[in-house]
């Protein structure tokens, strides 16, 4: 267990949705100082500005340069890593590329965090890692066993690595909320892949909780799995359709939903846990707790544990979300635009 208050923490891919967010959580929570490292020059100039904290240190590199993270985790305490490649269509066609970010890149961090001997060390995943159907899942799936396996690598070393999986994130990059809003505003079509199709979602806020959660609570070897409300991918579109489409001088009617069907690499409902997991599934209050199948030694965990599941956690079979929950989730999270009074 690592509070941030005093330390010294690394976020990597942290100028994306989810890793900025953990830097200013991190600066909000008394580190001492943040690194973010990543590969994206202009992004990094922005946070930069717009955080404008003195406690900040920006690295310009990328995870698959093992040396340049050897020297990015200097005297690091806490690491959280969320540089990924993670657009399903893109890596179905970029396979090598998604390789050497997601599963050579992580291990090449974890290296790094070893011989730095960092406290702790939290990997973002995703839903699409459990049982996964992609090759970002299956590269996600390879990056959270690597991070697991690392706690028998330690030797007499103190690091603990754990990871902190979940579903979609509201207005995270590539998501379908600010891609619908567009639509709409453009005059439509909406492009929905299936209505019936189902996922996981949370605000950012949400997110962010569970990784800085995972750090303070873990022991080495857990995968931390946010529950998490579901909602239909068709119930979405109509609800985004009847409540903006006003705002930008269209009736509802008038905007069109046009069905493209799955796009490579997509199924039709996530899930968090598979039906191989639960045997290793123990249920809090807020989230589940995967403890490892193989065998940490004398870093073991209590294995299992009561859990509410009769089966595997998908988003066919979580709370859906009702058309006015959807709106209220997403005006509250602040994802889209908001509109001034005329």
């Amino acid at each position: 267990m690592t509070m941030l208050s005093g330390k010294q923490v690394l976020v990597t891919g942290g100028c994306g949705s989810i890793g900025s967010q953990i830097v200013s959580r991190a600066l909000d929570k008394g580190a001492e100082t943040v690194r973010v490292f990543d590969n994206d020059e202009k992004s990094l100039f922005r946070l930069q500005h717009e955080i404008g904290d003195e406690r900040l240190r920006c690295l310009l590199g990328d995870v698959r340069d093992r040396e340049r993270l050897r020297l990015a985790l200097e005297n690091v305490d806490v690491v959280f890593h969320a540089a990924a490649l993670k657009h399903v269509e893109l890596n179905e066609y970029n396979p090598f590329e998604t390789v050497q970010t997601n599963v050579v890149g992580t291990q090449n961090l974890i290296r790094a965090a070893l011989e730095e001997e960092v406290e702790s060390f939290v990997a973002i995943s995703t839903d699409k890692a459990s049982n996964p159907a992609s090759v970002m899942g299956a590269t996600k799936l390879l990056s959270e066993r690597l991070v697991i396996a690392a706690n028998t690598y330690k030797g007499e070393r103190e690091t603990s690595f754990s990871c902190a999986r979940f579903g979609n994130v509201l207005g995270s990059s590539g998501s379908v909320v600010p891609v619908f809003y567009e639509q709409i505003k453009n005059g439509g079509p909406v492009t929905v892949t299936n209505p019936e199709m189902t996922r996981f979602v949370m605000p950012i806020g949400n997110a962010v909780d569970l990784v800085l959660s995972t750090n303070g609570r873990m022991t080495g070897g857990e995968v931390f799995v946010l529950k998490m409300p579901t909602f239909d991918v068709g119930t979405l579109a109509d609800a985004m359709i009847e409540r903006y489409a006003p705002e930008f001088g269209y009736e509802p009617a008038d905007i069109d939903v046009e069905l493209i069907g799955a796009r490579p690499g997509e199924r039709m409902h996530e899930k968090l846990i598979s039906e191989d997991e639960l045997p290793n599934t123990e249920e809090l209050e807020d989230m589940f707790v995967i403890h490892p199948d193989i065998d940490m030694g004398p870093y073991d965990t209590t294995q299992g544990g009561d859990h509410s599941l009769d089966g595997e956690y998908t988003s066919a079979s979580g709370e859906r979300l009702s058309s006015s929950e959807l709106i209220e989730m997403i005006d509250s999270a602040g994802v889209v635009p908001a509109q001034k009074e005329q």
